[in-house]
């Protein structure tokens, strides 16, 4: 699939009550709205709308089950004050918050919904919930994802007890999820007891399916992993369900659209994925948050929402086939006219207009100020053999019919009304498609701007497809320029779906790049259609961008970027303890980096091998002491009951301290140097040497750990924000990890280089970080979470070589 941008692109609107657009990026008020904004001379007007978020009272086990999460219905106006006995009679719409998402964000399609309700004099209506998930972060901890589904099945069977004994009482919901809200609504199926009757349409919006965007825990991969199997190895339990998955484009910089892209599955062909700037009467990219109030979206999905409903049971109808007809029409081809279910065949032309029959291949009609209609007949007899396509345009519509899908027609009307004080020009043509297809080969990845390819279009049709040759990889990236010279004063290309158009003589600017790379089934091209004058002349030159091809590496990478920085440090790591083994000093921390930081060299996993030969224990000084027994015990404890997160980072701000004072009395004398016992003693020269290498060693480690804190800290910002209803965190990812790197650093910490140096692990211990590197960039760039275990292994080494 290929999406572009043009370079003078608009950001993407929201609706006021006025109809004005509003910038897609206007935040949201907490009680107050601003529904309209008018200047009149000198003075602004402003406008507002009351609203009332109304919480439901759930069943006394649920919420006592989940005490962090609640249900409320939106409203605003005389239908806040209608619903506040909450008798509904509408048509339920569930809309679940994403990543620290807030429940206020259904005010975007409740407010739309509510308006074009008012426009029909509420013949059909929609009451819209949301679900206050405390603004969890789970897209950085997965801990809480299963509660979550659990608690919006709940919902669910709320919100239905809701319209008991009405006449039209609905038996499913229909679910709008932002970002992780969508993949909890998918995770519904997995429940044991889940009833899939219970929901029969999903509308998800920036919702990473494919995979985390950051792999921080293995709770949130493993809730990914059993959501995409349940629903590739049990596509019967999809059958009622249509599913929509938005995707936000190039501009949302959180999900890239390659994750928001459902898989594709032979069974289930009731979803569907597109791309905000893809979207008819939408055409614009959004960020990951304007997607929720963007207005030509916004407008969209309630339009859709109320093609929908069923007349009969005035709820959203049950046949899957409609479902996904109405989700075509507004969301892939909009014809440019109100959604009919089962339009006419027939049609009657009335009207005394006059009738004229055009047998040529191309034709132009222009009018001006015409105050009599025409009807315009193409017979199709005499162009099967010769043509594809026909192809007719005027300044508002374009069409391109197959003839080949349209066997049975003798002819094709097109009815030119009335032009009273108003030009109209048509064009019209028929052409084959194979004369119109033009292969422009890409450039190369490496070109870097320099060279280029180029075509030239001595337009004499209407319509052009210039087709990108060997376009199919992620990590490319073009600009391409338009450049037109013609007599008349318009014309018009488009990539995909993008349309624009120009003045001429024009130089425009447009770049080209992939949301995901071509399966290795897929034959088909990258595609720029050329919509032409046929007195213009095109120059089309295409460029490799490199700054897009950065963008690109970022869009798609930088989630592994931890997973590189640890590998580094790992082997500067091992690069110290390697110069304190020859040399008996410890190098320069970004001097190691420079001679030592090459993952390539990658050498036989003989260290390990010689660590599973086992050790000789041998006895040493003491290294556990009742103090630092103690402390061990004390972080453990609190690691168990509390936090394990919590208990990192208390001994993280332990070894910062340890490090800042060991720089500090350092600095201040060169015969300065921190014991155990934190004594001033005035020494030689080598003990000197000796605290600096202690130093330099310690702050490698402390650069270590820092990652390591900071891939854990989702889970302590979980744990802190819902302190008041839970003490202990359950489930802990890091619990495990963070008892052991406490013991390890209670001890590394009060360690000098001098009890390393003479250790007979010191060489291995040297060696270790190297292969360890390696097993981080091949294991951590899918599971952050496993980053820790590594380093842990080697800090272990670290500390064993002063008992060996």
């Amino acid at each position: 699939m290929l999406i572009v941008q043009s370079a003078s692109a608009s950001s993407p609107q929201r609706l006021s009550k006025s109809g004005s657009p509003v910038p897609c990026y206007w935040m949201q008020a907490t009680s107050f709205v601003l529904s309209s904004c008018v200047l009149k001379g000198s003075i602004l007007i402003l406008c507002c709308i009351f609203l009332l978020q109304q919480k439901i009272k759930l069943p006394k086990k649920t919420a006592r089950r989940y005490p962090a999460y609640e249900l409320y219905l939106y409203g605003e106006g005389n239908y806040a004050e209608e619903n506040k006995n909450l008798i509904l009679t509408g048509i339920p719409i569930l809309f679940l918050p994403g990543n620290a998402g807030s429940y206020k964000q259904v005010r975007s399609l409740g407010s739309i919904a509510l308006r074009k309700a008012e426009d029909l004099d509420f013949k059909y209506h929609f009451n819209f919930f949301s679900v206050n998930f405390n603004e969890e972060l789970v897209a950085l901890y997965g801990g809480t994802l299963q509660q979550q589904t659990k608690f919006v099945h709940e919902c669910l069977k709320v919100i239905l007890r809701l319209y008991r004994g009405q006449e039209f009482a609905p038996t499913s919901v229909a679910i709008v999820g932002h970002s992780m809200g969508g993949l909890v609504a998918r995770a519904l199926l997995t429940l044991k007891n889940f009833k899939p009757e219970l929901i029969n349409l999903l509308i998800t919006q920036a919702t990473p399916h494919v995979a985390p965007v950051m792999p921080l825990d293995r709770y949130l991969t493993d809730f990914y992993t059993a959501v995409n199997n349940h629903w590739t190895l049990k596509a019967q339990d999809l059958r009622n369900l249509t599913t929509l998955s938005v995707a936000g484009g190039f501009r949302d910089y959180q999900v890239r659209s390659g994750l928001a892209f459902l898989p594709r599955l032979s069974q289930h062909d009731s979803a569907l994925s597109v791309v905000s700037s893809a979207v008819p009467r939408a055409w614009a990219s959004t960020d990951h948050l304007s997607i929720v109030w963007c207005k030509e979206l916004i407008l969209a999905t309630i339009r859709a929402f109320f093609d929908l409903i069923d007349e009969n049971t005035r709820q959203i109808t049950e046949d899957p086939k409609k479902r996904m007809s109405v989700l075509n029409h507004h969301f892939v081809r909009h014809p440019g006219k109100i959604f009919e279910e089962n339009p006419e065949v027939f049609t009657e032309l009335t009207g005394t207009f006059t009738w004229v029959e055009v047998k040529t291949s191309k034709w132009t009609y222009s009018a001006y100020n015409d105050s009599d209609g025409k009807y315009f007949t193409f017979p199709l007899a005499s162009h099967r053999e010769s043509y594809s396509h026909i192809y007719c345009e005027n300044t508002k519509l374009v069409v391109i019919l197959k003839l080949q899908d349209y066997p049975s027609l003798s002819h094709i009307v097109i009815l030119v009304p009335p032009s009273v004080g108003n030009k109209f020009t048509l064009d019209c043509e028929f052409f084959k498609e194979d004369s119109r297809t033009i292969q422009l080969p890409v450039t190369n990845l490496f070109s870097f701007g320099l060279s280029s390819s180029k075509i030239l279009l001595n337009s004499t049709g209407l319509f052009y497809n210039v087709q990108l040759q060997h376009f199919n990889q992620v990590y490319q990236a073009f600009k391409i320029h338009v450049e037109s010279h013609c007599q008349s004063l318009i014309g018009k290309y488009t990539c995909s779906k993008l349309f624009l158009s120009f003045s001429v003589p024009s130089f425009t600017e447009i770049s080209a790049k992939l949301h995901m790379a071509q399966p290795e089934n897929e034959s088909r091209f990258p595609v720029l259609n050329i919509y032409s004058s046929s007195d213009c002349q095109y120059e089309v030159i295409l460029k490799t961008s490199f700054l897009q091809i950065l963008g690109q590496i970022i869009r798609f990478h930088a989630g592994a970027l931890p997973v590189y920085v640890v590998s580094n440090i790992l082997l500067t790591y091992g690069g110290q303890l390697s110069t304190l083994l020859s040399t008996g000093q410890c190098s320069e921390f970004s001097l190691e980096l420079v001679r030592t930081a090459k993952p390539y060299k990658v050498e036989p996993i003989i260290s390990i091998v010689v660590f599973l030969q086992g050790p000789t224990v041998l006895s040493k000084a003491k290294l556990i002491t009742p103090r630092r027994l103690c402390m061990m015990g004390s972080l453990a404890l609190v690691s168990w009951t509390t936090c394990g997160a919590f208990a990192l980072f208390i001994i993280y701000l332990q070894y910062l301290f340890k490090v800042l004072t060991i720089l500090n009395l350092y600095m201040k004398s060169e015969f300065c140097v921190f014991s155990i016992k934190s004594v001033k003693k005035s020494l030689s020269s080598s003990t000197t040497a000796e605290a600096a290498n202690s130093l330099k060693i310690h702050v490698t480690v402390l650069n270590l750990f820092t990652w390591i804190v900071l891939l854990n800290l989702p889970s302590l910002v979980y744990w802190l924000k819902n302190l008041r209803y839970h003490v202990r965190l359950d489930p802990d990812p890091c619990r495990t990890t963070a008892i052991i790197l406490v013991c390890i650093l209670e001890i590394l910490m009060n360690l000098s280089t001098s009890e390393v140096k003479s250790s007979k692990l010191l060489k291995m211990a040297a060696k270790v970080p190297l292969p360890l590197s390696v097993a981080v960039l091949a294991f951590g760039r899918m599971h952050l979470y496993k980053v820790p275990h590594f380093v842990t292994f080697s800090l272990f080494l670290h500390v064993l070589c002063c008992v060996v």
